[in-house]
């Protein structure tokens, strides 16, 4: 059984097009900081980090662990945000804890859905991929994933989607999908479906369960765009 020490839960999200940062303790968030952003993770989290742990008269050596989104994501900010948990914790000494976003968004449209949701709702996470593309994700309505996240197109996405049952969908992919997916009868899209992971319930989940907790490690949910470059055939052979 993973026990964390007391203290502080500090959570960090730079997987899409913001970055957040919370200090979480007893149920609550003592500090935060968010702003939304598509570029430039790595010049903000560390002054947002500094701001958040001064509001709440905080320091790192007090934190209980570093919670961290492993992604899918943007490929920079994923980075980002593992790179500066993992850094913190070294500096620290605290574990580094790491929750997938879809699992994260999952959770919030069920909170947000709390007067609707009768507790037999699936959770659908789309989010927008780039290069034409979607990760979803699907989820029971006990919220444990029903398979890895995928990469797929728009199109294919459908038939990635639980077969039966109410589905409640979120996640910024949604503007992307074919508008009769959207007007299915059984289908239910939640409000601020295009937020992205909210620190705060990263954090609350950690502290709830922190063995349910993943090495971090970043989850890309396809290969990177870069590719090595293919062999020139005329390119200067090295001396022996």
């Amino acid at each position: 059984m993973t026990v964390l020490p007391p203290g502080p839960i500090l959570a960090l999200d730079t997987s899409g097009g913001a970055c957040g940062v919370v200090l979480w303790q007893d149920g609550r968030v003592r500090a935060r900081r968010d702003a939304t952003m598509t570029h430039g993770h790595a010049e903000a989290l560390a002054p947002m980090t500094r701001d958040t742990l001064a509001a709440a008269g905080a320091t790192a050596a007090e934190l209980a662990a570093v919670a961290v989104t492993v992604g899918p994501g943007s490929f920079t900010g994923l980075r980002v945000g593992l790179a500066f948990a993992r850094g913190l914790g070294l500096a620290t000494g605290r574990p580094v804890l790491g929750l997938p976003g879809p699992l994260v968004l999952a959770h919030m449209a069920r909170a947000g859905a709390a007067a609707i949701d009768d507790g037999t709702e699936s959770v659908s996470v789309v989010l927008d991929a780039r290069r034409a593309e979607v990760f979803v994700q699907s989820f029971s309505p006990a919220l444990a994933a029903l398979g890895p996240v995928l990469s797929v197109s728009p199109d294919a996405v459908a038939a990635q989607l639980p077969a039966r049952g109410p589905l409640c969908l979120t996640g910024d992919g949604l503007g992307l999908l074919p508008a009769p997916l959207l007007r299915d009868a059984r289908l239910r899209v939640v409000d601020g479906a295009s937020r992205p992971p909210d620190p705060a319930v990263l954090a609350a989940l950690v502290a709830d369960d922190p063995a349910a907790a993943l090495t971090p490690r970043p989850v890309y949910g396809r290969p990177p765009d870069a590719a090595p470059a293919p062999d020139n055939p005329r390119a200067a052979r090295p001396v022996p």
